[in-house]
């Protein structure tokens, strides 16, 4: 532990430094209080469609007796989930939960590659996917371990016409539906009738119970699945909660969910912590369309919006969001990657609400750090270690440095993973003898306990708050027909805070750059895609042969 703790001279009055471990058991504990304590209260909200808190435990209980009555499926067992958000999201993750399974969030957009080797190694057994990637899961599903699917439509919980109206339009006139051939797999809709004639059995959820396998990629590249507990979540939910309740009221709060909800960012923070606060969620299926989002916030109240820098930046420069009524807004969090001071320093001047920075990792479930919502301008920290959190920064040979110095940023808590699922040695590397957790980011801390990023360990690059692993980008595009060798590293983008670009040494004089992007476009999810491709005739190396990122991010972005 950390004999001296700053941070706590700076917590803002009335946090806790511990958080009560005690209240609840599991996360599926956590539900069953709010859906009894607010059971008329709006829960979700999607395309103008609310559902309560009583709707949600009625339609999730639905879902759990579906999969332990019809589908026969035993506790422990894995649920793969592939959707963005909507209201089938929160529905399939709290009856996955409260059958005593694991959820195992899958990005939809995910190439065939990337969905089947997220599947093999989760062992899933079960898959809810929607429509429009019903297509990538047909071409990969006999070759993984799942034996059942659920697929479901965009408006399917929408009501009539609405519901139909947006499965027409996105399938029909948007073109995003493609064809697929599923056979044996149930609608999602049929899914809940079948489970509402089976009572639900009693499920014993304890603390340990492995509640997500949440992938996050590693220095291998090779994603891995992080085994988040019950005990992690909740506890990561209750440090939030503690430090967020005194600025958020139980019952009142709304908040925007534009990040997708396979990600660990908003799944804590807004999914679990407003569920247990009461909240509503407005679920964004697509923040990508920013006018369309623009258009859907000037519609509504909320009280807290979160994002990644991104994202804010997006809609400060989208016409109409400074005629949003920012009246009612508590709170804006950001995290998944770094806040730029322009983008914080604008956020503030157009909404009145400062852009609290955050900071956390999927190991972490997530949040670690986060700035007190006091805060009256944005100060380039990801803030102070939450409740019954220790963090320090170490140096190379595991020492504990001082004030100011600089090393690698470790964290210890309750919300720290039990491990990579069925990786030990990857396990080891993270989390040493005394259970410090080693996040790969170079830190020093101040005075005040306020600590400050100051470059990465390891070379992952992060692409609108997404992990690119340069291995992963590395050996895919080595399979590529031409290529000699390839090295990828993160270039600093205007949009995405980094961008991909590789390097590399032709096999086939005739090899394009274009070549090299259709190529990863069939192969890699749009984030890890290279934006720049530069051409070498040879690559910097150490004199063992390994080649220096370092030199090569040294070189400036040059389009190709």
């Amino acid at each position: 532990m950390v004999a001296d703790r700053p941070w706590y001279g700076s917590y803002p009055q009335g946090v806790p430094h511990e958080i009560d471990m005690d209240e609840y058991r599991s996360v599926v504990d956590v539900f069953e209080t709010a859906v009894a304590r607010f059971r008329d209260l709006p829960a979700f909200s999607n395309f103008g469609k609310r559902i309560s808190y009583a709707e949600l435990d009625r339609l999730s209980q639905q879902f759990a007796s579906y999969l332990l009555n019809e589908l026969k499926l035993k506790k422990g067992d894995r649920v793969a989930i592939m959707m963005p958000n909507c209201l089938q999201y929160p529905i399939a993750v709290f009856g996955v939960l409260r059958a005593g399974l694991t959820v195992v969030n899958v990005n939809p957009l995910y190439t065939p590659r990337e969905l089947k080797h997220q599947l093999v190694d989760a062992g899933a057994a079960a898959l809810v996917v929607i429509d429009n990637f019903g297509a990538t899961v047909q071409e990969v599903i006999a070759q993984t371990p799942v034996r059942h699917v659920v697929t479901t439509g965009m408006g399917d919980l929408l009501g009539f016409p609405k519901g139909a109206l947006i499965n027409f339009v996105l399938k029909y006139v948007k073109k995003l539906v493609p064809d697929y051939d599923l056979p044996g797999a149930r609608r999602f809709n049929d899914a809940l009738s079948l489970g509402a004639l089976h009572a639900l059995p009693q499920v014993d959820v304890a603390a340990e119970d492995i509640a997500f396998l949440q992938y996050t990629g590693g220095t291998t590249g090779v994603a891995k699945g992080a085994m988040l507990t019950h005990r992690n979540l909740v506890a990561n939910l209750q440090q939030a909660s503690a430090w967020l309740g005194h600025e958020l009221e139980y019952g009142q709060e709304a908040i925007v969910t534009a990040l997708p909800l396979y990600h660990i960012f908003a799944l804590t923070a807004n999914c679990l912590v407003f569920i247990k606060l009461g909240g509503l969620n407005y679920l964004i299926s697509n923040p990508r369309d920013m006018p369309g989002f623009v258009k859907e916030l000037r519609k509504i109240r909320f009280t807290a919006i979160t994002g990644v820098n991104t994202l804010f930046n997006g809609l400060l420069n989208t016409p109409g969001f400074d005629q949003v009524d920012f009246s009612s807004l508590k709170m804006t969090l950001g995290g998944g990657m770094a806040v730029q001071r322009a983008v914080a320093e604008r956020w503030k001047k157009v909404t009145g609400v400062t852009l609290v920075e955050a900071y956390g990792l999927t190991e972490t479930s997530p949040a670690a750090c986060i700035n007190p919502l006091t805060l009256k301008d944005y100060n380039g920290s990801i803030g102070l270690p939450i409740p019954s959190t220790d963090a320090c920064v170490k140096d190379d040979d595991g020492n504990i440095l001082g004030m100011g110095e600089v090393g690698e940023l470790c964290i210890k808590g309750p919300q720290v993973m039990k491990g990579y699922w069925q990786r030990p040695e990857e396990t080891a590397k993270v989390i040493d003898a005394d259970g410090w957790l080693h996040t790969g980011d170079v830190a020093k801390m101040d005075a005040n306990g306020y600590f400050y990023i100051v470059d990465r360990k390891k070379d992952m690059i992060l692409v609108s708050g997404f992990n690119v692993y340069p291995n992963e980008v590395e050996d895919v595009i080595a399979g590529l027909d031409g290529v000699l060798e390839v090295a990828a590293v993160g270039v600093p983008d205007e949009k995405s805070g980094e961008a991909v670009k590789v390097f590399i040494v032709k096999k086939n004089p005739a090899l394009t750059a274009e070549d090299v992007k259709a190529y990863c476009r069939e192969n890699l999810t749009g984030y890890k895609q290279p934006k720049f491709v530069e051409f070498r005739t040879e690559l910097p190396k150490t004199n063992v042969g390994k080649i220096l990122r370092k030199e090569l991010r040294e070189v400036p972005a040059k389009a190709g």
